[in-house]
């Protein structure tokens, strides 16, 4: 593997009640969070390959890693997130390298597909500092139900010349999700969006 790789930590979260209310099925979230070497922290370069190159890697590594956490078979799979915290010498555009040109795909493989935009965020900070997963439905990004989110953080990372990159997926949507717009059942899959 390109990208050098301090720690991995497996996040499983299972929901089994909402507001007294006992879910059907338990709802299934799990992020699976690399603590990676920056190389490029503290000094600017303008080409990114290799933190590209390292996302690809990732997205295999760390979708594999959230699978077998969950349990599922990847037709079980309903959302998905990714996220990066980039440490103080690092830059955004850093976070941006790992997630977006090619982390995606090899995950999409994992998975059996995924037509709708794997949500994003990216942030900056220090050691323990939580950030945000967004998750969306992996087949139509309108499917309100599934806009949601996970919190993670590492207690020590990441340092300066650190990034975390985490990936996520659920085997469901919110919990007693109930603001309307398009459900499962109504997905198209022609674009992305319905």
């Amino acid at each position: 593997m390109s990208a050098s790789i301090r720690r991995i930590s497996i996040i499983v979260e299972e929901t089994l009640s909402e507001m007294g209310v006992r879910l059907d099925r338990p709802i299934r979230k799990a992020a699976a969070v690399a603590v990676v070497a920056n190389p490029f922290a503290g000094r600017y370069v303008e080409d990114l390959t290799p933190l590209i190159e390292a996302g690809a890697e990732l997205g295999d590594l760390l979708g594999r890693k959230c699978l077998a956490a969950l349990g599922s078979p990847p037709s079980g799979i309903e959302s998905y997130g990714k996220a990066a915290l980039v440490g103080e010498d690092g830059e955004l555009e850093h976070a941006a390298a790992l997630l977006h040109p090619s982390l995606g795909q090899p995950l999409r493989d994992l998975i059996g597909g995924g037509a709708a935009l794997i949500p994003s965020s990216k942030k900056r900070g220090g050691p323990g500092r939580p950030f945000d997963i967004p998750l969306g439905h992996k087949d139509a990004a309108f499917v309100r139900s599934h806009f949601d989110g996970m919190e993670v953080a590492i207690s020590d990372a990441p340092r300066p010349d650190e990034i975390v990159v985490a990936v996520a997926l659920t085997d469901g949507g919110r919990p007693l999700a109930r603001v309307g717009g398009l459900t499962v059942s109504g997905i198209g899959g022609k674009d992305g969006l319905r």
